[in-house]
């Protein structure tokens, strides 16, 4: 799968802009604030229907504008795909696959994979188990449209239920009858997804390990610990023998909402115990493993997305992975940075076809 061309229009700081990709290495280089990163969001809002910085579209729309545009030209699978994601202040975002709108854009998630390397990746350590879980599920759902079926009708029954334990508690009423339906709902539809991240774990983790100790050189024991309530049981009795907390925070308090992925090393915190270094290798482990993932479960090479890949990291670090691009089956890379020279004097030691994009 390649990328053949972008088009903005009123996306972030672009007023308009259009580029025509090399198939293998492309560099956005420029000064801080110009706009290399927001090139690469908008290749990965073109894969997920959303900006990987900023979720809120609205926000995306470039200051005195009040619509943006993308497109994006692909070769996938020995044919042309076009897709155009619009979006005006005050109505729905639309998403085209040549042409035709998505009824929902679950419909497009999993058809460009894409995988981005961030310094914005560091949330993932440092910030709550919610972030976690949507890396998990991400990297899932490119991969298993009933699996993010499943989790978009289980958010939805959940929202249900906590607006119906708020309701109890102000109007001081309780009914458990209608109680039972939700929770019958979250049962049914928490245990195929607690299982799926079970079993993606177990799948998932020796790719990540070798990819650890091949980024780090190092004999640094590191691990993926996925923590679920839904360990100790079933979610129903969990709902049921829980009840009177529930009603008290007016919030369900157990169910794969709750899930935890734990990043580890030498058993400990990966955010307490490990150093910037560590980090950022745990971080760039875990990426190229979704990299893998995907390639095999999809059959496609994702595009690699780099942004200011040189953040906390030396040049021979960064050397290092770009080779790992140039001797592995990787397809069509991405790479942001401030410093031109640095940027092509790497690519240049890969012997790779590359373009470079002065901005």
């Amino acid at each position: 799968m390649i990328l053949q061309s972008l088009t903005l229009l009123n996306y972030k700081n672009f007023e308009s802009a259009s580029f025509d990709f090399d198939p293998r290495i492309n560099c956005f280089v420029g000064n801080n604030g110009i706009g290399k990163t927001n090139v690469l969001d908008a290749i990965y809002h073109l894969s997920f229907g959303k900006s990987y910085f900023n979720p809120i579209t609205s926000q995306n729309i470039r200051h005195e504008s009040d619509f943006f545009v993308i497109e994006g030209l692909y070769s996938k699978d020995d044919k042309d795909e076009k897709i155009v994601i619009s979006a005006k202040k005050g109505q729905k975002k639309i998403i085209k696959r040549n042409g035709k709108v998505y009824d929902r854009f679950s419909e497009h998630i999993g058809f460009l994979p894409v995988v981005i390397i961030s310094p914005a990746d560091r949330d993932l350590i440092i910030e709550g188990s919610e972030t976690r879980r949507k890396f998990m599920d991400g990297v899932i759902s490119q991969g298993d449209p009933q699996y993010l079926r499943d989790l978009i009708d289980y958010n939805k029954v959940l929202a249900q239920r906590n607006s119906l334990l708020k309701y109890f508690a102000v109007n001081n009423t309780f009914n458990q009858d209608t109680l039972d339906i939700y929770n019958g709902q979250m049962d049914a539809l928490a245990g195929p997804i607690y299982e799926k991240r079970r079993a993606f774990l177990e799948e998932f983790t020796p790719i990540f390990l070798k990819r650890y100790e091949t980024i780090s050189k190092s004999n640094e024991e590191v691990g993926l610990v996925y923590r679920s309530q839904l360990s100790d049981a079933g979610l129903k009795q969990l709902l049921e023998e829980n009840i009177s907390k529930d009603k008290f925070t007016q919030y369900t308090n157990f169910g794969i909402h709750k899930d935890d992925l734990m990043f580890e090393i030498e058993g400990h915190a990966v955010k307490k115990f490990g150093s910037q270094g560590q980090q950022k290798s745990y971080l760039i482990a875990l990426k190229l493993a979704q990299f893998d993932f995907q390639k095999q479960h999809s059959g496609v090479l994702p595009i690699l997305l780099l942004d200011d890949i040189f953040d906390k990291l030396d040049e021979q670090r960064v050397g290092q992975i770009i080779r790992l691009v140039d001797e592995e089956n990787f397809g069509q890379l991405f790479i942001s940075d401030t410093h031109p020279d640095r940027t092509e004097a790497v690519v240049k030691e890969v012997h790779q076809s590359y373009k470079m994009f002065r901005l």
